[in-house]
């Protein structure tokens, strides 16, 4: 199941996102995380006492991860022609979480013991020339060619406000937490979430972060509604895990809002024709938009109309 932590900057989605996934392997589950922020912070909020990130990111071998994942797909002549959007068809290189692959092998790298892919840092070759939406490419490229089941989360710590919707990468998730202080700045990029997820019925769940009190819950009550999904309070031990010297362990309420994450994603049911629907539908829009005229070719050709998603496409 594929996981998204989204929200404003300086929400915690990052420490939110990293907590998740050292429940997850606490408790003996398969999972992959994602660094998608511009910010890269994630391999340090799953150790702070971690060394220098020596995995190439994603980004940085975009070409490479095109070649693999479009394999024999004729519809697909070359790598140039492969846009972030692309979908896989028959002939397309599908790949499991952390399988045996060039992908995983070269570019994950153990974190906390926790397996940590990154898109890679907005650097100063990238200023005035590209936009960070481009690096994500990889990432949604990886995620269109993914083949998870039940019980397997990959957890991808997105761009802060509300800057994933400048591509489909919104819609490649089985749930989205949208991670809100309880503040009014707190709430606003829920707004733009709930109406976008809304139209392409994108499940959204509010999770409270840094919550001090009973006016900060009634706060966040008031402003999402039923969208409230869950809340962590103020946490000393993840301050003083932040610091370096962890003390004592989680507090019990924290454990329990993520207990009620893996929870509701437990819960959910892949939808494959619906994730394969808004992947076309997408990649239609980027053709129509910009792709076409860039690539000099009609991209439209690229799906395959007799291509079936889902467990059964392995084989």
């Amino acid at each position: 199941m594929r996981i998204a932590f989204v929200g404003k900057g300086g929400s915690g989605k990052t420490t939110l996102s990293a907590l998740f996934c050292r429940r997850l392997t606490a408790d003996g589950a398969p999972v992959l995380a994602v660094d998608g922020d511009i910010n890269q912070h994630l391999a340090e909020a799953l150790d702070p006492a971690t060394g220098p990130f020596t995995a190439p990111p994603l980004a940085a071998h975009l070409g490479e991860i095109k070649d693999l994942l479009r394999g024999t797909n004729p519809r697909i002549a070359s790598r140039e022609a492969m846009t972030k959007t692309t979908p896989p068809g028959r002939g397309s290189r599908l790949l499991r979480p952390l399988g045996d692959d060039e992908l995983h092998t070269r570019h994950v790298q153990p974190v906390g013991g926790v397996p940590l892919m990154v898109t890679g840092a907005f650097d100063e070759s990238d200023l005035g020339v590209a936009c960070y939406h481009s690096k994500l490419g990889a990432v949604e490229l990886y995620l269109g060619h993914l083949v998870d089941g039940p019980a397997e989360y990959v957890v991808v710590d997105m761009t802060a406000g509300a800057d994933a919707f400048a591509s489909g990468l919104f819609t490649r998730f089985d749930m989205t937490f949208l991670v809100a202080e309880p503040t009014r700045k707190g709430v606003s990029v829920y707004r733009q979430y709930r109406d976008h997820a809304r139209e392409f019925g994108i499940p959204l769940a509010v999770v409270g972060n840094k919550v001090t009190g009973e006016d900060d819950l009634l706060f966040l009550k008031e402003e999402v509604g039923d969208d409230l999904l869950t809340h962590l309070v103020h946490s000393p031990w993840v301050r003083s895990a932040e610091q370096g010297h962890p003390q004592g362990t989680l507090e019990a309420a924290n454990h329990h809002a993520l207990t009620v994450l893996r929870e509701t994603v437990d819960a959910r049911v892949r939808d494959w024709p619906a994730l394969h629907r808004h992947a076309v539908e997408f990649h239609l829009r980027n053709a129509r938009a910009w792709a076409n005229t860039a690539t000099g070719q009609d991209l439209a050709t690229q799906v395959d109309p007799d291509f079936v998603p889902g467990p059964a496409s392995l084989t």
